[in-house]
């Protein structure tokens, strides 16, 4: 009678991990996708060069990110994206097929939407947008983080790097 229940406790087990895992990996190609406009706007906006360090950290909890610079950028790709509308607001479809498009499940690209959407709201009253654009980025992150999909540090390098 015990063996059918700590089978059935680790087959959950196992796929809440495995879950996780292509979660992770999901966010390494959302994030890669995402990437891909950087330079670009690093160029449109003469960033400063530091400013792929902020990129290259983005998913490290602990790393402060306080560079206005960067919500300008993020701001940036994101129009170039068209993840945003023309008022500066998160386009929740344009998001969602963006998510799906880089391997998101529809539930999956959904939660990511209303985790952005969230942030958005929490930061309305930043009159700054760039500013507001960090604040969000960062709202973003924690919540991810909170998900268990941030993806690790190691599997984004090889993506920094490659498009820069």
């Amino acid at each position: 009678m015990w063996f059918p229940v700590r089978l059935s406790a680790v087959l959950l087990i196992t796929l809440a991990v495995m879950d996780t895992q292509g979660s992770k990996e999901t966010m390494k190609d959302i994030t890669s996708g995402f990437f891909k406009v950087l330079n670009e706007c690093k160029h449109e906006l003469n960033l400063p060069d530091h400013l792929v360090g902020d990129f290259y950290h983005y998913w490290r909890q602990e790393y402060a990110l306080l560079d206005r610079d960067l919500g300008c950028a993020i701001l940036c790709m994101s129009r170039k994206l068209e993840l945003i509308d023309a008022s500066g607001k998160l386009h929740h479809g344009n998001t969602q097929e963006f998510a799906e498009k880089h391997g998101a499940d529809n539930s999956m690209a959904s939660k990511l939407v209303e985790v952005l959407h969230s942030c958005e709201k929490q930061h309305e009253a930043v009159s700054d947008e760039c500013q507001r654009a960090l604040e969000v980025a960062k709202c973003f992150r924690s919540s991810v983080h909170e998900l268990g999909w941030a993806p690790t540090i190691d599997v984004i390098i090889e993506e920094v790097l490659t498009d820069m």
